[in-house]
């Protein structure tokens, strides 16, 4: 049911506007006092306020400015029996929806509640859809691994560099294009994104750069590529390293002269472009190969981001579970559920071929699938693709008693150390042995981060 609170201090004008209300199904709520109707707004939620404008103790200007003070949400309506042109003007500059002359007309009233409603829904509904998309595209993690590409992005996002983001598929190259663009000088325009792959070669130009009616079969009207769409915001280049040698070299030449031209077009363009981009191809290898110009490399990679691999950042593993956990049981208003700490360890250990994007998946296929509130380890086992780690592996490899002892303790001091982020500190505490000894173990068994 809609909320309504009335502000008038002629009380019939109040009574009134319930009786017609109420029939509606609306829940009204009046007051005649003002300073008790500000009590109510600081402490319920009204998806409207009908306002009259003359009060003892505070115009309703007064009162449309104190709502914007306090950031109060709703739609306002001002009913006055002064109803002229210069209060209307004014009530509206201070955020006012609607202005109603008294005495009300029952079908105006109803008409402009219905709109006013029906504005702040939308406005409600708006700011919940962009605060979870905002949930989505942020980056979780407190490694030490993670907060390095964090301090990158918040040194970088301000100015013009073009980025060149690297990283194996699901470890979140998107997000930090994202993350760079919102806090960018460029963060009022949206962000115009290209996936390199997913457009065929014989397209891209025409995708990148837009093209002229009848430039090609098929070109039957005129057509804005990315690059107009992009101008004064930013491009994201997804997947550069899969874009033809052809499309390259115009690409290069956007970015050296600011100018554009499309298919089969000979205007120039001028474009204000900002240009992040984002592969999971080795660039330099690619160069070696001949598929990638190495004069744009060097364009693209002013300012280079490498996104870590999951397994860089074990210790963030039970931070991202928890994050997609709450989201996904929201999402399906589940009871939140919870991974036990087991179930946690297990997911630690697995080898994530895909990332931060497979575990979100296995998360999401772990709370759908299995009913219990806990998550136990059995669970998690049950629900990988291809668990790894078999009991039989390192018996299956040790020739003595002996070596099975010491290729055990190697993988559990290995697992431990990336289970903490590789901290020494840490990781001879969760083994109960001191730093000393942890180090004198990774000596003898040869381990070092990334070896």
């Amino acid at each position: 049911m809609k909320s309504i609170l009335v502000i008038d201090d002629e009380k019939e004008i109040c009574e009134s506007i319930n009786m017609i209300l109420e029939y509606e199904d609306y829940d009204v709520d009046y007051t005649t006092d003002v300073e008790l109707g500000l009590k109510k707004l600081e402490y319920n939620n009204y998806d409207a306020l009908l306002l009259d404008i003359q009060m003892p103790k505070m115009t309703g200007f007064e009162v449309l400015n104190w709502l914007k003070e306090k950031n109060i949400e709703l739609s306002v309506i001002i009913i006055s029996a002064y109803g002229n042109l210069e209060n209307a003007i004014k009530a509206t500059k201070l955020g006012a929806f609607d202005f109603i002359e008294k005495p009300i007309d029952r079908d105006k009233l109803l008409i402009s509640i219905r709109n006013a409603v029906g504005k702040i829904n939308l406005i409600k509904e708006n700011k919940k859809l962009k605060e979870n998309i905002a949930q989505d595209e942020i980056i979780v993690g407190e490694s030490e691994a993670i907060k390095s590409v964090i301090n990158i992005i918040e040194r970088v996002a301000e100015t013009e560099s073009r980025i060149l983001i690297t990283g194996e598929n699901g470890t979140g190259k998107e997000l930090v294009a994202k993350a760079i663009h919102k806090h960018s000088k460029r963060a009022s325009r949206e962000l115009v994104e290209v996936n390199c792959a997913a457009i065929p070669n014989e397209l891209i130009e025409s995708e990148l750069f837009g093209h002229e009616k009848g430039s090609f079969t098929g070109a039957v009207q005129k057509r804005i590529g990315k690059f107009e769409q992009a101008d004064g915001s930013t491009l994201f280049l997804d997947e550069i390293g899969d874009m033809s040698l052809k499309a390259q070299a115009k690409v290069l030449r956007a970015i050296e002269e600011g100018v554009i031209a499309r298919v089969g077009g000979t205007e120039k363009i001028k474009v204000d472009v900002r240009i992040i981009s984002a592969t999971n191809k080795d660039l330099r290898k690619e160069i070696e190969e001949g598929n990638f110009r190495e004069d744009l490399y060097h364009r693209l990679n002013v300012i280079p981001i490498k996104v870590p691999p999951l397994r860089e950042r074990a210790s963030d593993i039970p931070i991202l579970v928890n994050h997609f956990t709450e989201k996904i049981c929201k999402g399906n208003k589940f009871p939140l559920k919870k991974f036990s700490n087991d179930a946690i360890k297990v997911l630690q250990s697995y080898k994530w071929s895909g990332n931060v994007r497979e575990l979100r998946n296995i998360i999401e296929r772990i709370i759908i699938m299995i009913p219990n509130t806990e998550i136990t380890k059995e669970d998690v086992y049950s629900m990988l693709p291809h668990p790894e780690t078999k009991k039989d592996d390192l018996i299956n490899t040790a020739d003595s008693f002996q070596e099975f002892k010491e290729k055990a303790e190697r993988a559990f001091i290995i697992k431990q150390l990336e289970s903490n982020d590789w901290n020494i500190s840490k990781t001879a505490e969760a083994l109960d042995i001191q730093r000393s000894h942890l180090y004198n173990k990774m000596k003898k068994y040869n381990i070092e981060k990334g070896k």
